[in-house]
């Protein structure tokens, strides 16, 4: 029997096409990219989940919480119909989230549902 995961996990993308969630986890180590994917399969699975795994910054703007070797990765998203939409990730380098990384995932999910809506109308 096939398991169905009960949310899909969805890249954002850019006017021009680019994905930066993905982009930014090819920049990584893989071992970083195995743990930072394993997080996310978690949410995928388990939605909703709390902390420590996630934590909620307002606006319908959300983090998953990866521990790397020695460092901290966050992967901000949204919940849209059933989907999880990766908007932004980058490498903590301070106690609280910075407000321009929590800023440019606010912008990239405006336009996300921007766009959404204007295929899905019937959702607005």
């Amino acid at each position: 029997m096939k398991t169905e995961r009960p949310l899909r996990v969805v890249f954002f993308k850019t006017e021009a096409d680019n994905e930066p969630v993905r982009e930014w986890l090819k920049t990584l180590p893989k071992e970083d990219c195995k743990t930072i994917g394993a997080d996310i399969l978690t949410v995928q699975f388990a939605w909703p989940v709390g902390k420590p795994l996630v934590d909620n910054l307002g606006d319908g703007i959300w983090e998953v919480r990866s521990r790397l070797n020695n460092r901290i990765a966050r992967t901000l998203f949204a919940v849209v119909d059933e989907e999880i939409v990766l908007f932004h990730g980058f490498i903590k380098k301070q106690q609280k989230t910075p407000p321009d990384e929590l800023d440019l995932a606010k912008k990239r999910k405006r336009q996300y549902l921007e766009t959404y809506e204007q295929k899905n109308p019937s959702r607005k």
